[in-house]
């Protein structure tokens, strides 16, 4: 089965007690759905368009599993915790066979 994972490459984090607020919910929802977390905060270097700020990667053992992480009300319940705190680039890959 070809894996999913969640990508999500913060370009400014505006409010930091809404990310710490996020964060509280959104490990929990994530692991209960599956996702085991790769990297999230590590050093980064970035190039072309990229910007070194703040990169998270998250592995599930399907993309539908990736996916339905995400529409679960735990996961949603996170985001509106988040809500304007971030600005964000958050993506939902295919992993490769």
């Amino acid at each position: 089965m070809v894996k999913g994972y969640w990508v999500s490459a913060y370009r400014t984090i505006a409010d930091p007690e809404k990310l710490a607020a996020y964060n509280k919910l959104a490990g929990p929802a994530v692991e209960a759905a599956g996702g085991r977390l790769l990297t999230r905060g590590s050093r980064v270097v970035a190039h072309d368009a990229g910007i070194a700020e703040r990169t998270v990667l998250i592995e599930f053992d399907s993309f539908e599993q990736a996916v339905a992480a995400h529409a679960s009300a735990a996961y949603q319940e996170a985001l509106v915790a988040l809500a304007d705190g971030v600005e964000r680039d958050f993506r939902i890959i295919e992993g490769l066979d």
